[in-house]
């Protein structure tokens, strides 16, 4: 089953089956045609690759997703001249990169979207996650984010052929 994330009554919703959750997306809207550095959230259909998660934080439920803990030492490299643009790195590192183990809580647990990965292609976007919210659900850097207790509704019940799909209003 996929999670369905669309506009509905000038809200951002994702259901997931017949049970919808107010989600955010990225500070620059929908595109079709994501770049880097963009804020946009990429429409279309994109395949769940594997959870990241803070072990020392959650405690991940039963999933049939393919999931690893985060270690401090993780991170994702976000520059486009880099060889190993939009994949897991480990810090230190010196491509620019975001950090994934980070205080905030809203990477305690990462869905990794197959967004730009086959193969990836530089400047097009990178690091597109589900992962959690904020308090008030603020805009993304390009994310999908939902509150924990959906997050972890989705992951308890996605499969492997569960895809996360942002459809343009």
């Amino acid at each position: 089953m996929d999670l369905l994330v669309s506009l509905a009554d000038g809200h951002w919703q994702a259901c997931f089956g017949p049970t919808c959750w107010p989600c955010a997306i990225g500070s620059g809207g929908l595109r079709h045609d994501k770049s880097e550095g963009d804020g946009a959230t990429p429409t279309g259909c994109w395949p769940v690759r594997r959870i990241l998660y803070r072990a020392d934080r959650l405690a991940l439920p039963p999933t049939a997703l393919s999931h690893d803990p985060l270690g401090r030492d993780d991170g994702w490299c976000d520059d486009p001249k880099d060889p190993h643009y939009n994949t897991q790195v480990t810090r230190p590192y010196a491509g620019h990169h975001e950090r994934l183990w980070r205080r905030g809580g809203i990477y305690d647990c990462i869905v990794v979207l197959g967004y730009n990965d086959d193969p990836p292609v530089p400047g097009a976007g990178s690091a597109i996650f589900l992962h959690l919210a904020r308090p008030g659900y603020p805009a993304t850097e390009g994310c999908v984010a939902l509150a924990r207790d959906h997050l972890m509704t989705f992951v308890r019940g996605a499969v492997r052929t569960s895809r996360v799909c942002i459809a343009a209003p």
